[in-house]
């Protein structure tokens, strides 16, 4: 087995030589002792060695979905063009202005340099590449053809990932407004109430019913606004990281998510097009049919299908016919039932599915259309109903007065 390569950082130093010339440089090594040990070799004295200091406000400090995506689709084209893989793996990294990038191509290029396959090197880092991806990979290895197979991941990424940025697009709307909805009012109940309510203590009398509510929350929320929004943010982060470690929240909450009457369709077609891109990329990729359906299920990004998708491979690995074994989940439409049996009768499957794949993706498509429409104005409705009730509430003792002199 071949020996995995060392880590290398990026180290700066600052010596003398011979002639007592301050001399200074940057090199990659496995440790500081190893660039000092060098540097003496060279003639170099008095060496000061630190690890090099990263910008502190760095854009792209982190591997994104997308930067792998780059990687995937550059790695497909230099690979066709017969360029060694650690070789086009070097060229990237040497290319790619993120250091997290750059630091995580460099230590994939060494593991491949030291012998061990681009699959099994993958497969060190699932962070960033998951089974289905690295399944893709050993296959296209195999078979001879990396550059083909890594040019369907890359457009399997492509897609999903514009498929998951159509659904966050229709989610951020209204999220954002209802952050700006909470900060109006937090500000009107702690500084232009409180300046109504001195001006209704000096008229005296009874204040309507409505006023007095508003005039109470408003005290309330003075002497607790921090105690609230500490209560509130403190709710989200639990919620947050307790959904994230309980495979029990996660399928509630997938679940509920799915039958939510406005946002429950969309992520109902988001999860079929990404479970049908997906199987379509790995069927076509010569990846056998319950190896792959455990790939879908990790990809299918819903706890409920995820479950559905391993009692279809479990029916499937005894057996019995794709479409039946679907059916029996619930999970999917007549559709998708009918484009799976025929392109299993035709032996066509990986097109049918693809087909499914991009029926769905343009019903999502559609559906954010739809829901831009028709949210854009619930929210003025809600927002103008929130605000108006406020401002109404705090012009009425006036009225009233008015009405009395």
């Amino acid at each position: 087995m071949a020996k995995r390569a060392q880590k290398l950082t990026e180290f700066t130093w600052e010596g003398t030589d011979a002639k007592g010339r301050r001399v200074k440089g940057d090199n990659e090594a496995p440790s500081a002792a190893y660039i000092k040990a060098t540097l003496r070799r060279q003639g170099i004295r008095q060496i000061k060695v630190r690890k090099k200091p990263r910008p502190l406000f760095s854009i792209g400090r982190t591997v994104k979905a997308k930067d792998i995506t780059f990687f995937t689709r550059q790695l497909s084209t230099m690979i066709s063009a017969g360029i060694p893989v650690a070789q086009s793996i070097d060229g990237i990294a040497r290319g790619h202005e993120n250091p997290s990038v750059h630091d995580l191509l460099t230590s994939i290029r060494q593991e491949v340099e030291s012998g061990t396959s681009l699959s099994n090197t993958l497969m060190r880092y699932p962070l960033h590449f998951d089974r289905l991806y690295t399944s893709l990979v050993a296959a296209g290895e195999q078979s001879g053809t990396l550059d083909v197979l890594l040019e369907k991941v890359a457009t399997y990424k492509e897609k999903v990932e514009a498929l998951k940025g159509k659904v966050k697009a229709a989610m951020m709307y209204p999220i954002a407004v209802l952050v700006v909805a909470v900060v109006v009012v937090a500000l009107l109940l702690i500084f232009v109430i409180p300046q109504f309510e001195q001006l209704f203590r000096n008229f005296g009398g009874e204040l309507p019913t409505l006023t007095a509510t508003i005039v109470e929350m408003s005290r309330w929320f003075q002497k607790w606004w921090l105690l609230f929004f500490a209560g509130l943010i403190g709710s989200i982060v639990a919620i947050v990281y307790t959904y994230r470690r309980s495979a029990k929240m996660q399928f509630t909450v997938d679940r509920i998510t799915l039958r939510l009457p406005i946002f429950g369709p969309l992520f109902k077609k988001a999860t079929i097009a990404r479970v049908a891109r997906t199987l379509s990329t790995m069927f076509g990729a010569g990846v056998p049919l319950v190896d792959a359906l455990e790939s879908v299920a990790a990809a299918s990004g819903n706890r409920v299908y995820h479950n559905g998708i391993i009692n279809v491979r479990n029916e499937v690995s005894t057996g019995r016919t794709l479409e039946t074994s679907m059916a029996q989940t619930g999970l999917f439409p007549s559709m998708v039932l009918q484009m799976v049996s025929t392109g299993e009768e035709s032996g066509e499957l990986e097109l049918m599915l693809a087909k499914v794949a991009e029926f769905y993706e343009q019903e999502v498509d559609d559906a954010v259309a739809a829901l831009s429409s028709l949210i854009e104005p619930i929210l003025i409705v809600v927002l103008g109903v929130i605000i108006g009730t406020m401002v109404v509430a705090m012009y009425l003792p006036i009225f009233k007065m008015a009405a009395v002199f």
